[in-house]
């Protein structure tokens, strides 16, 4: 009787810690009690003591928390703006949770966007000149020239300082930074691609492209 009273009182301790309910409370105890952490299926952005310097608990008490709310099956958005409402985070940090606690239970794996879809993002500085790059993505036989073998239709306006190029798969967004030694950083975020294969097979596709220019 005394062993379930305190057992009892460690759900309801639990409950006023993380804001779960009791059948929620409950479960993660009787899971400790047998040694039964929680599986990740893949590692969130941040760490574990990041998060927790940031909101006072860490990722697993936030997938618990997450998961004893009914909604959690109703989407990102709808995740998000419940870790916002009501546990007083910033938005930044609701969408990071969110994020966070889909890659931990394997709703979303590394690279995918809320959608479902994947963005491949490439970095590097090379040995170009800036003005000259901007000029022949805005320029169609110009882009011919850069993409051999790649449909390309320009998506932004000209005066854009972040330049988007549609692809056969999805779109790039290049951002353009000259350095002062003369050298360019060039990064590529390619967005909308609909699945794993399509991701790796883009990110080697941009890691051959930059290096192509570095060693032009």
């Amino acid at each position: 009787m005394t062993r379930q009273a305190s057992f009892k009182q460690r759900v309801r301790a639990r409950m006023a810690t993380t804001g779960e309910r009791y059948a929620a409370a409950r479960r993660v105890l009787i899971a400790q009690a047998h040694d039964q952490p929680r599986t990740w299926v893949s590692e969130p952005e941040l760490a574990d003591d990041r998060i927790v310097a940031a909101t006072g608990i860490g990722w697993d008490a936030w997938c618990d928390r997450i998961e004893a709310w009914p909604g959690h099956d109703d989407g990102h958005t709808a995740v998000a703006a419940w870790v916002h409402e009501h546990h007083d985070v910033t938005h930044w940090w609701a969408q990071a949770i969110t994020v966070g606690w889909e890659r931990i239970t394997g709703r979303r794996v590394p690279n995918q966007m809320s959608d479902g879809t994947f963005t491949a993002q490439k970095s590097k500085t090379v040995p170009v000149d800036a003005r000259e790059l901007r000029a022949a993505l805005l320029d169609e036989s110009g882009r011919a020239d850069l993409f051999p073998g790649h449909t390309t239709e320009l998506r932004s306006k000209p005066t854009t300082k972040v330049l988007r190029v549609a692809f056969e798969e999805g779109s790039a967004l290049f951002t353009i930074s000259p350095r002062d030694d003369g050298r360019t950083t060039i990064t590529v975020s390619h967005e909308r691609l609909p699945d794993v294969e399509a991701l790796e097979r883009w990110k080697f596709t941009w890691t051959d492209w930059l290096d192509a220019l570095a060693d032009d």
